[in-house]
């Protein structure tokens, strides 16, 4: 089985239109990344070292140092599809990372979107 084409894309080429994304409708590139931080336990030094290095998303979620445990409680439609019920476990990863900037961008405070 290939794998999907997007686990092969860097990080680095989708990480600014997240940052356009959320920027059209107000929000910034720090909630973007604290987002991002959240789901995956990088720092920000280590998120910008992932950028710089070009990192796939298969490495990237490989590399985590902490997924966040609540992130199952990420639920919803992407990309039409619900990702609850996305088998893929690399794919289910990033659609959470897709809804957390739809949700930053759709304007939904910030302790709602870091399920806190």
């Amino acid at each position: 089985m290939t794998k999907h084409r997007i686990y092969t894309m860097s990080f680095a080429s989708v990480y600014p239109h997240y940052i356009t994304k959320a920027e059209k409708k107000g929000r910034t590139k720090d909630e973007v990344d604290e987002v991002i931080r959240w789901l995956t336990g990088y720092s920000q030094a280590e998120l910008e070292e992932l950028i710089a290095a070009k990192t796939n998303f298969e490495d990237m979620f490989a590399q985590a140092p902490r997924l966040h445990p609540a992130r199952d409680q990420i639920k919803g439609v992407i990309c039409g599809v619900r990702i609850e019920e996305i088998d893929d476990p690399l794919m289910r990863e990033l659609r959470y990372m897709d809804k957390l900037v739809d949700e930053l961008a759709k304007g939904r405070p910030m302790e709602k979107i870091l399920r806190g």
